[in-house]
């Protein structure tokens, strides 16, 4: 396997006043891959950027970046990366491809206007290139800013809450662009509060909480890992409520009373589905039909980050 882009070892950061923003973080990240961590306000991603982007300093530990030190080394790790911030950070009077040119210039790349068409076009900006920033939608400021975060064409970007504030439609359209830059060999870190986007668009998804990297693993491993699967079986009749035999942990009536729901182990040999049925029936309930279906990431980040707060009060 090839070394990792990003390796984050022992990752600590302490203020002033004594809050610890993150305990220990461990984390290797591997070229051209789309990681997403995922975590509550407060819970230490952002800190987590910033540290890797040389923006806020570690208390201890170590960070290396294409092999570079984040301390030593910071005008290499640097270039490399490309950070678009949560907050909207532009000049309102700054043209459009003014703004892209000098965050260029910025980096000590030379002058390359047909790479920054390319950009602005990519991005579907190329159109509002002399468009001033105050005259832009939210989604098109965002849009600018990781032009300019791409403009002196890192390996890295960092996407911190990328679709904050950014309606369905145009959150859709940045994932298709999220992809369009790995395809391109773009190594991609999000942070997000929408668990729909990492489960659309991430290789592998970590769960911060109160400064510790609770799980990290590939996306389709993490749900078989720790997704559960439901059956829902949907009831000629409605009953008011479940028979002594049905009064079980795993099942659950719904309030119309029409549906049942079976939560089970989808890793078992024996999930129990089959013996279920057959009580449901001696019971003399008819069974209209059946369907089973997936927990989502949403559930299961859920349940770890509560997991922590339990561990937390305890």
């Amino acid at each position: 396997m090839t070394s990792p882009i990003i390796s984050i070892k022992a990752l600590k950061k302490s203020y002033d006043n004594g809050h610890e923003a993150l305990k220990g973080i461990d984390l290797d990240i591997h070229e051209g891959e789309i990681l997403a961590l995922l975590g509550p306000n407060g819970a230490g991603k952002t800190t987590l950027i910033s540290t890797i982007c040389g923006l806020v300093s570690p208390t201890s530990g170590t960070v290396t970046v294409g092999g570079f030190d984040i301390i030593k080394d910071y005008r290499k790790t640097r270039q490399l990366i490309g950070l678009v911030p949560q907050e909207l950070t532009l000049g309102a009077f700054d043209m459009v491809n003014n703004t892209v040119a000098l965050s260029r210039g910025l980096f000590g790349k030379p002058r390359d206007d047909e790479y920054l068409d390319q950009l602005l076009e990519s991005l579907s900006l190329l159109d509002k290139k002399k468009n001033m920033v105050q005259t832009l939608s939210g989604g098109m400021k965002r849009r600018v800013l990781i032009a300019k975060a791409l403009s002196h064409q890192p390996r890295i970007l960092f996407l911190d809450e990328p679709t904050a504030g950014v309606d369905v439609e145009l959150r859709k359209d940045m994932w298709a662009i999220v992809e369009q830059l790995r395809q391109s060999g773009v190594t991609i870190i999000l942070t997000t509060h929408y668990i729909e986007e990492a489960e659309e668009i991430a290789d592998r998804v970590g769960v911060i909480s109160h400064g510790e990297l609770l799980v990290i693993e590939e996306k389709q491993a993490l749900m078989q890992k720790l997704g559960k699967k439901q059956l829902v079986i949907e009831l000629k009749d409605a009953v008011d409520a479940l028979p002594p035999s049905l009064q079980q942990d795993e099942l659950s009536l719904s309030d119309d009373g029409t549906k049942l729901t079976y939560t089970f182990d989808a890793r078992q040999d024996r999930t129990g589905m089959s013996s279920l049925i057959e009580r449901i029936s001696k019971e003399g309930m008819v069974v209209k039909d059946l369907n089973t279906q997936q927990t989502s990431l949403e559930d299961i980040f859920v349940d770890i980050v509560s997991a922590d707060n339990d561990i937390g009060k305890g």
